[in-house]
């Protein structure tokens, strides 16, 4: 499954079923170049998660809601409640298995 651009408009309508990881970024941001490569491998090999991409600046409303401070931030949700927020580069191994423990 591909990664799917969201907005301040969609966020909550996308994350709100099932378990969904959305990745907060910036085209300028260095560690959010590193982080994109490993959520777009996760989505094509990961059954039953919705990947999203929010872009932090096109769309402030969101980050701010959640109270984003640091990019890139990863932000996990089950069922519209967030139950996980990984803030800095997170290696495949490492989000693939906390993604498991919410898909099982």
């Amino acid at each position: 499954m591909a990664v799917q651009n969201v907005t301040d408009e969609d966020y909550e309508r996308v994350t709100s079923e099932g378990v969904s990881l959305t990745d907060f970024w910036a085209t300028w941001c260095g560690p959010c170049r590193m982080q994109s490569p490993v959520v777009e491998e996760l989505a094509k090999t990961m059954d039953g998660v919705n990947f999203n991409k929010l872009d932090v600046d096109a769309n402030p409303e969101t980050p701010s809601e959640l109270g984003i401070l640091a990019i890139p931030t990863l932000i996990i949700k089950k069922d519209g409640e967030v139950v996980e927020r990984l803030t800095g580069f997170t290696p495949a191994p490492q989000l693939a298995a906390i993604l498991n423990k919410y898909t099982a």
